[in-house]
């Protein structure tokens, strides 16, 4: 005996007592959903299992430390880009904002803690805010707006650095100094730092109507307009907000380095983008998780580290590696969104 259902007002005949065809739809949606979540904290569990089997100095609290440390810079510029990106955009201007936040930020600590942290934020935060402007307002696109602005940063800070022979220090007995190079029970300052700041995104994103917002223009821009999602508004805050951290990440390095080290930055933005996309975060936009972002820093930044302690293999193939992995997300991102639409 056979009933029918309808599904899209298309009548489809179905056998009797095959009522588990939907449970098994729904059970392989949430599998591919659950993929592109946790996949890559999977991966990184597994392959810091392999690398603690295979170095003997790899778990141990130096090489943690600083594995923690230099993921928290790189970490604190993905979270602003993981803001733009599930959005639709795209900031290439992070690098040289990271850059150009630590030369001021090195510039103004002769004048205190609070104008060290404080002109990063403003001159980085404004470069962001211009960027949004154009890309919301005058509609340019992101790619075009974001390369003239790291072209452009890139440059003030050769401007200021006298085409780079002059390097600013940070007198190492500031407070401000302290920001990078202190510890608090053991870890340093800029890691607690970095995951306030993860956790205060993930309530942004996942709780505020703002965070609804971002996720409306990411996911269909025009269908965001209509439910009174403010378009312009939320793309100028979310370019802001990445300019932000590329200039507060700027900071906090330049303190742990006690110094405004201007040949930094060359790349991040791709490293960045790197890791919000192994996090998760589509690139087309509408999906993305902040945790994501931190998971993924930190499986680069393995990567990264095992290459260095086999000690045989140049640094070179580090971005090999990392690109060919990037690859492999992309393309398991794609099919498991192609499988979604199709269960």
């Amino acid at each position: 005996m056979t009933a029918h259902t309808e599904e899209a007002g298309v009548p489809t005949p179905t056998v009797e007592g095959a009522g588990d065809a939907p449970p098994r739809t729904d059970r392989s949606e949430r599998l591919s959903a659950l993929a592109q979540q946790h996949g890559a904290l999977v991966t990184l569990v597994i392959a810091m299992v392999v690398a603690s089997l295979s170095f003997d100095t790899f778990l141990t609290g130096d090489n943690l430390e600083n594995m923690a440390l230099s993921s928290a810079f790189l970490a604190v510029v993905a979270l602003g880009m993981t803001f733009v990106i599930v959005t639709g955009g795209i900031d290439l201007s992070v690098g040289s904002l990271f850059a150009l936040g630590g030369v001021l930020a090195a510039w103004g600590s002769r004048y205190g803690t609070v104008v060290a942290l404080l002109l990063p934020l403003a001159v980085c935060g404004l470069i962001g805010l211009v960027n949004g402007l154009l890309i919301a307002r005058v509609r340019l696109a992101p790619f075009i707006v974001t390369l003239a602005a790291m072209l452009g940063a890139r440059g003030l800070l050769l401007a200021l650095t006298d085409e780079g022979s002059r390097t600013y220090l940070v007198d190492k007995e500031s407070f401000f100094a302290t920001l990078g190079q202190g510890t608090l029970l053991g870890v340093g300052v800029p890691v607690w730092i970095t995951l306030a700041l993860f956790a205060a995104g993930a309530v942004v994103l996942r709780r505020t109507r703002f965070g609804q917002y971002v996720y409306a223009v990411g996911g269909n821009e025009d269908a965001g307009a209509l439910m009174g999602a403010p378009v312009a508004r939320t793309k100028i805050t979310v370019y802001t907000l990445s300019g932000l951290c590329a200039g507060l990440a700027g900071a906090l390095n330049a303190a742990w380095l006690a110094s405004g080290v201007t040949i930094l930055g060359t790349g991040m933005e791709l490293e960045a983008i790197s890791a919000v996309v192994i996090g998760g975060t589509l690139l087309t936009g509408g999906s993305g998780f902040i945790s994501g972002s931190l998971v993924g820093v930190l499986l680069l930044k393995v990567i990264q580290n095992v290459i260095n302690q086999i000690g045989s293999l140049d640094s070179a193939y580090q971005q090999v590696v990392s690109g060919a992995f990037l690859a492999v997300v992309v393309i398991a991102q794609t099919w498991l969104g192609r499988r979604r639409r199709v269960l």
